[in-house]
């Protein structure tokens, strides 16, 4: 037993150099994983986020600063100049550290620009003072730029501009003060000589409104849903190229905003290199302008010329001729519209009174300037909102009169009511409603037209009692209130009551009196009201362009067509980006024969057109409306007039409205007389221009007669 009294050795116990070595490995091993990591995160940082933080890094010291391109053309059909731009010069001044270093004041804790930034802003501005006095333009004393104005210009405390924004100091440089700006550069460092447009309108006001007008971006984004989407966009931080300046002109009605887009083209911009605090240290790159496309118009200059003045004559002739004893003095505007019945095409679209819209294109509106053009400003041929007014303050959408009859004899034909051998008395009056209660409607000027053989000399003679007895109290029979609703069908089928869908701005709908007249009784005798006075036009009231379109419709038996403003788009090159052709909307189909029924019928004589050498389909209108003067109330004539010529193969459809002008054969069909006298010479109603036949050089005006006329038609 000698091995008793040994020790017990434990066999698996580490010996101390082991354990060292082991806790070094792990420590070795730690460290190579941690510099692994190291690795793998440089690496992201530099080939994954890398360029993302170096965008977000340059988006923290550089900004856009937009750089305005030059607008499109707006041209006419035959190529002159509606709305154009021309170059002009720009001195900007952009504000660096030394104009704009502030102090603190200890004693007020005011903090402001230091003497010395003060110093050199007003040494600056009068340097300018004196070389726009010796190089610029010589303007009116009023006009001088003094020290004052240049320094308010320059925005040192950053009210109008950001602090790395450029200033305009003064636009349309003379050449003698573009070439000394650019030769002593190092002696301005802070002004830069910038290329902008001007807007421009042809003088001869040539159909304004449908052109439109413009504004600074800064007054038109808060209140035109483009633009708010634009400042929306820009907040995002969208492409710079859409980025506009508070200082560019924007299109702010018709076409000018209808195509904003297309004619703006893209804003270049320069990437500036901003500092802490917030101004400019260098340009970083610099992304030129794109220049805007140009429109081509489907306006023909010479036949709008004569349709706006056709319209001024006409209201100064109804305002010292009588008709029937009566002269209209309160006749103070007129719309008209001629639109081509196979293109739709819009030749012309006159709201008179207009203006020149080049006073829109300084910025700025002097308030008695503004006074004067406020109510007519806008395109009263499709919007009755701020367009032209009468003596009694009548909109431009006046009731149908008479120039309903061919769609409520068409209705009675469709619902069965009437036959196109369908026979009447008419004896002048007829009455509506419930019994004991019951009103009387009678014919204009009370005539009592007698036996008609067709439905057709019902309209020809433009009786109110055939239109009643035939189809408003019969569409009130068959439906009872819900006829109503029959009858706005037929009406939007026709435009009425819908937008023609031109895409002008403020393209209205219509008034629409027949829903409101029917509510005003529960019992059902408002909706037979409402179809009574629907039926002879005294419940609808429509623009002159929806009155042109549904001239076109009933020409094409059925067909609306899209009134189309523009005919092709165009780059700055010449290239064609895009071109506008025939639109069909919709299309209501009738028997051929109600259709033959309708046109023949469409054949009132009116003096305007005793000569005219075609034969043309018309209808004659004269709306009554209601107006208070002295606590009393009166009725006022509207005129009204619809045609298309010639009957069997229309070519041109014209819609005329004369507020308060008396009968509509009296004030409007004139004036569509000289439109379709204008279309006839330029581009010939038979499809050969007159201008081009050997006798055109002795009727050179291509017009014919006056055509005022001073017989009121029967029926109008």
């Amino acid at each position: 037993m000698k091995d008793i009294f040994k020790p017990n050795v434990m066999k698996d116990e580490p010996k101390p150099n082991q354990s060292l070595s082991l806790r070094i490995n792990i420590f070795f091993f730690s460290t190579f994983i941690i510099f692994c990591i190291i690795i793998v995160r440089l690496a992201i940082l530099q080939f994954v986020e890398g360029p993302t933080l170096s965008e977000a890094e340059a988006s923290r010291d550089t900004k856009n600063v937009p750089l305005a391109s030059i607008r499109g053309t707006i041209f006419a059909k035959g190529g002159e100049k509606l709305a154009y731009s021309t170059p002009v010069q720009t001195l900007y001044f952009s504000l660096t550290a030394e104009y704009a270093q502030t102090a603190t004041d200890k004693a007020t804790g005011i903090t402001a620009r230091t003497p010395e930034a003060v110093a050199k802003a007003d040494s600056l501005a009068a340097r300018l003072a004196a070389d726009f006095t010796k190089y610029g333009a010589k303007v009116p004393e009023d006009q001088v730029l003094t020290k004052a104005a240049i320094l308010k210009a320059m925005d040192l405390d950053s009210k109008v501009y950001s602090g790395f924004m450029p200033r305009p100091v003064k636009r349309g440089l003379s050449n003698e003060e573009i070439a000394y700006f650019m030769e002593n550069k190092d002696k301005y460092p802070t002004l830069t000589v910038s290329e902008e447009d001007e807007r421009h309108y042809d003088p001869d006001t040539v159909a304004v409104q449908t052109v439109g007008y413009i504004k600074p971006f800064k007054k038109s984004k808060e209140s035109l849903d483009i633009y708010l989407n634009i400042q929306a966009a820009m907040r995002n931080d969208a492409d710079p190229g859409l980025a506009y300046r508070d200082d560019e002109f924007v299109g702010f009605d018709g076409l000018e905003l209808q195509y904003q887009r297309e004619l703006r083209g893209r804003n270049g911009y320069l990437s500036v290199a901003v500092n802490a605090k917030n101004m400019a240290e260098g340009i970083v790159e610099m992304v030129p302008p794109v220049k805007g496309n140009n429109l081509w118009t489907t306006i023909d200059k010479t036949i709008q010329m004569k349709t706006e003045q056709a319209i001024l004559d006409q209201i100064e002739w109804v305002h010292s001729n009588p008709v029937q004893g009566k002269v209209h003095p309160d006749a103070k505007t007129g719309y008209a519209v001629a639109m081509e019945v196979d293109t739709g095409n819009v030749v012309a679209m006159a709201s008179m009174e207009d203006y020149d819209t080049n006073l829109w294109t300084t910025g700025t509106m002097p308030a008695d300037v503004w006074n004067e053009l406020m109510l007519n400003y806008q395109n009263g041929a499709v919007t009755p909102h701020n367009s032209g007014r009468s003596g009694h303050n009548f909109s431009s959408t006046v009731f149908l009169g008479s120039v309903i009859k061919p769609l409520t004899v068409l209705i009675g034909l469709n619902e069965g009511f009437i036959t196109t051998h369908t026979s009447y008395t008419d004896k002048g009056s007829t009455t509506f409603g419930r019994a004991g209660y019951e009103t009387t409607v009678r014919n204009a000027g009370g005539h009592a037209y007698g036996y008609f053989e067709t439905p057709a000399m019902a309209i020809e003679k433009s009786s109110n009692v055939f239109m009643i007895d035939e189809v408003g109290k019969k569409l009130y029979s068959k439906y009872g209130s819900e006829g109503v609703k029959v009858w706005d069908k037929y009406m939007r089928e026709f435009g009425l009551g819908e937008r023609p869908g031109s895409g002008l701005p403020g393209e209205h709908k219509g008034l629409i009196n027949y829903f409101k007249e029917a509510d005003t009784d529960n019992g059902g005798g408002g909706a037979q009201s409402a179809l009574v006075y629907a039926s002879f036009g005294q419940q609808g009231q429509y623009t002159v362009l929806q009155l042109a379109q549904y001239a076109s419709t009933l020409a094409n038996q059925g067909v609306r067509i899209k009134p189309q403003l523009v005919s092709k788009i165009t780059d700055q090159t010449g290239n064609t980006v895009k071109t506008f052709g025939r639109e069909v909307l919709n299309e209501v189909k009738f028997d051929k024969a109600y259709w033959r029924e309708i046109i023949k019928g469409m054949n009132t004589s009116v003096t305007a057109f005793n000569d005219f050498p075609y034969d043309f389909a018309r209808k004659t209108g004269t709306s009554q409306q209601q107006y208070f003067e002295n606590k009393s109330s009166h009725l006022a004539d509207n005129g009204v007039f619809i045609a298309f010529a010639p009957r069997d193969k229309p070519k041109l459809a014209v819609a005329v409205v004369i507020p308060e002008g008396g009968f509509g054969s009296n004030s409007a069909a004139p004036v569509a007389r000289k439109i379709f006298d204008a279309y006839d010479w330029e581009y010939g109603l038979d499809g050969i221009p007159k201008k081009s036949l050997p006798q055109a050089e002795s009727t050179a005006d291509g017009t014919a007669a006056d055509g005022a006329g001073t017989d009121q038609e029967q029926g109008d």
